[in-house]
């Protein structure tokens, strides 16, 4: 899986949102606190404001907060809201690529990748990011000392 710049930056805003609870953060500080170019994040806060995901408040008070409980917004929700849906092949969803012979089965296994995609993205919310407490399924896998490899060596 690789995400992109763009993906990292929303879901550490996110986060930084999320620990700040029910005031408003400014742009500033919110790339301040996770060392970010200001310009590039309000893009990516527009595209999270256009999904429902934070609101913005004008003024000398103003600034961005959850449109939601963190605890109702997911790690999927984020990375949908600015690089669209979790796996695609080509930029196309995998149940509308198909392939013949030999490489018939790639469909399943790019199916199967979104699937596992989602069991952890969909479960991970912002509220568990901020508070540093992960479900024990994220938590069981990194437990496994080879999670930790770049790549299996041959």
């Amino acid at each position: 899986m690789r995400l992109s710049a763009r993906v990292d930056y929303a879901l550490r805003a996110a986060a930084e949102l999320a620990a700040a609870g029910e005031g408003p953060t400014t742009v500033g500080e919110l790339a301040k606190g996770q060392d970010m170019p200001p310009k590039y994040l309000e893009n990516i806060l527009l595209q999270m404001r256009r999904a429902g995901l934070v609101r913005g408040q004008r003024g000398p008070e103003g600034g961005y907060v959850l449109a939601r409980p963190a605890d109702k917004i997911s790690l999927a929700d984020v990375i949908r809201a600015v690089d669209g849906p979790l796996a695609n092949v080509r930029g196309e969803r995998p149940e509308h690529v198909g392939y013949t012979g030999a490489a018939e089965a790639l469909q399943q296994v790019w199916i199967a990748l979104r699937a596992s995609e989602r069991a952890i993205l969909e479960e991970v919310t912002l509220e568990q990011i901020a508070k540093g407490e992960l479900p024990a399924r994220v938590t069981d896998l990194t437990a496994d000392p080879s999670a930790w490899n770049s790549h299996t060596p041959v």
